[in-house]
């Protein structure tokens, strides 16, 4: 879970998040727009609170894990029909 944190703090440090945030403080009506890069590094706090409380992984982990969890289900097909014809050879 270290890496996913990793991840979210690098976002959190990037460009990403300042980006989004300049985007949220420009979708808000023109009434509020005059307060600008205060109102900018709000969302970019919120934004930051919000994305470490998730329970996130890395791209690199979930490509691992979607890798471990493919060559398992093959594994276990193979032994399904190994196991089906072992019971095939079985008397009846």
């Amino acid at each position: 879970m270290r890496k996913a944190q990793e991840v979210i703090v690098s976002f959190m440090n990037s460009n990403g998040l300042d980006e989004l945030a300049r985007r949220l403080a420009e979708a808000v009506p023109e009434s509020l727009r005059s307060m600008g890069r205060e109102l900018q590094d709000n969302f970019k706090a919120v934004l930051q609170a919000q994305l470490s409380k998730l329970d996130l992984v890395s791209r690199q982990e979930f490509d691992v894990q979607a890798a471990l969890l493919q060559r398992t289900q093959s594994k276990l097909a193979d032994m399904e029909s190994r196991l089906a014809a072992v019971i095939a050879k079985l008397p009846q």
